[in-house]
């Protein structure tokens, strides 16, 4: 990709540092909802949309003005068509490149030039998006924020009433900068790199469909994180899959590739190692957890995009097939409040947490608990002490399954009451899989996986039978262990 034509004048370089970006997902239709607080009354200039094909990223910088240099950034992606939608700032062939081995096909993070001159850092927001509450915005962003502060020396500090580093807002369409959003669709986010004379800044579009943990609109924890790296001074990346990179992909858990990381730590260098700390001798009984190797589980749900395993007041967390260190810990230290024993788990659309256990069930919002204990019978269900819950998705939408004892019942997601048509048997619906489950979850390939004592089932939810080849340990395959 080039750029031609001569970049002369300050609004010629506010443009060049200023990074925009394309939606994660295709046009969405206009939303109603109500006006931010603070935001003037303005012409909606860039409402009308074009609804007959996806935006080229070139159309995602703002008219010249007249008098104005043009920026000829015909910027498109290797295809030559449509293609992936991915953010807009140009890839500047004068940008500074580090490479990471003298190998020159090797991939490269790329740095803007700029860095913060302190490692700790304030923030504040200004302004809010109408879809989430204050609160779980805070803390969607102060989880991006923390992927960066946990490779590097960085600290980030949320301040109120005084000036900040780094500066967040929620606007519509011309915001004071010249570089205004178009609504629902279009253009997501910009920010600006340090050293530039508006550092610190991020802007989101405030018309967007912000949502976290699910891809029914626009994933703020996805858009944060890389708004925030160029905040730091990053680039895009060249390795695609990173959270630098250009092309934005809806992806849980949330974690910089190993190309983000080198780049972050090549501006501010790797996070000290905290000094070992010397046990203290205490009269606290400590009780060990379970062995995974041989004991059987609680409940198994997908979260975030990772799956833990509970067994007791325990749980074991697995990310890409390994399980991270520190694990089994006590699941409290993740949910505050949850019971001593889990009977069944799962994660809604919404990106809600919900356990199950005995005559109640629970709700939390990432770590935050929304409620409960709630009895059972308010969600319509005839029977206590759930074994499992899955929530599937099928070629005909998602669905949320409860089983007990050979029998299993269907949630209505509309009325979030189970549907009156069933309790069902298992094996009526689900050749194969045992009468008596102690977790379920659906996996990375579509299968619905049941777990009945130490053993496993994959079950192919559109031939409606088990998988050959199964059961199998569940030891042995998620945990590593020895089998007989």
């Amino acid at each position: 990709m080039r750029v031609s034509g001569l970049l002369s004048g300050a609004f010629a370089l506010h443009v060049f540092l200023t990074v925009r970006c394309m939606p994660l997902h295709g046009g969405r239709g206009v939303m109603k909802h109500k006006e931010p607080p603070g935001l003037s009354q303005i012409p909606h200039l860039h409402s009308e949309k074009r609804r007959d094909r996806v935006l080229h990223p070139q159309d995602t910088f703002k008219p010249q003005a007249k008098g104005e240099p043009q920026l000829n950034t015909q910027l498109r992606n290797s295809s030559g068509g449509a293609g992936p939608l991915r953010c807009g700032v140009p890839d500047y062939p004068d940008q500074r490149e580090v490479h990471l081995s003298r190998h020159p096909r090797q991939k490269r993070f790329v740095i803007f030039g700029g860095r913060w001159p302190k490692t700790d850092l304030t923030y504040k927001i200004q302004r809010f998006p109408w879809q989430m509450s204050e609160d779980k915005v805070r803390r969607v962003l102060k989880e991006a924020l923390k992927v960066w502060s946990d490779v590097t020396p960085l600290t980030f500090t949320e301040v109120i009433n005084q000036e900040a580093d780094i500066v967040i807002d929620f606007t519509r369409y011309w915001h004071g900068d010249n570089l205004p959003f178009d609504g629902p669709g279009g253009i997501l986010a910009h920010a600006f790199f340090p050293r530039t004379h508006r550092e610190g800044d991020i802007h989101f579009d405030y018309d967007e469909s912000w949502t976290v943990g699910n891809e029914l609109g626009t994933d703020l924890l996805q858009v944060a994180a890389h708004e925030f790296g160029h905040v730091l001074g990053l680039q895009h990346s060249l390795e695609p899959g990173a959270i630098m990179s250009p092309f934005y992909s809806f992806s849980y858990p949330l974690q910089l590739s190993e190309d983000d990381k080198k780049g972050i730590q090549y501006l501010y260098g790797p996070r000290p190692q905290a000094p070992p700390q010397i046990p203290m001798e205490t009269n606290d009984i400590i009780t060990s957890a379970p062995d995974a190797c041989h004991t059987d589980f609680d409940a198994v749900s997908i979260i975030r995009g990772e799956l833990f395993f509970f067994k007791a007041s325990y749980a074991w967390r697995i990310r890409e097939g390994r399980l991270q260190a520190g694990y089994p810990a006590l699941a409290s230290r993740h949910w505050r409040g949850i019971p001593e024993k889990i009977g069944a788990a799962y994660e809604d659309k919404k990106g809600n947490i919900w356990f199950f256990e005995g005559s109640d069930y629970w709700v939390f919002d990432a770590e935050r608990k929304i409620t409960g204990p709630k009895p059972l019978e308010t969600l319509g269900l005839p029977v206590t002490h759930i074994q499992a819950a899955l929530r599937l998705k099928e070629h005909y939408g998602h669905h949320t399954y409860f089983f007990k004892s050979g029998n299993y019942w269907r949630l209505d997601p509309q009325e979030n009451r189970v549907d009156t048509a069933f309790a069902r048997r298992i094996q009526q619906d689900w050749w194969g899989v045992p009468d008596e489950i102690d977790a379920a979850f659906q996996d990375a390939n579509g299968f619905a996986v049941f777990i009945s004592r130490r053993q496993y089932w994959k079950f192919d939810p559109e031939q409606r039978k088990v998988l050959e080849g199964f059961p199998r340990y569940i030891g042995a395959d998620f945990f590593g262990c020895s089998m007989p």
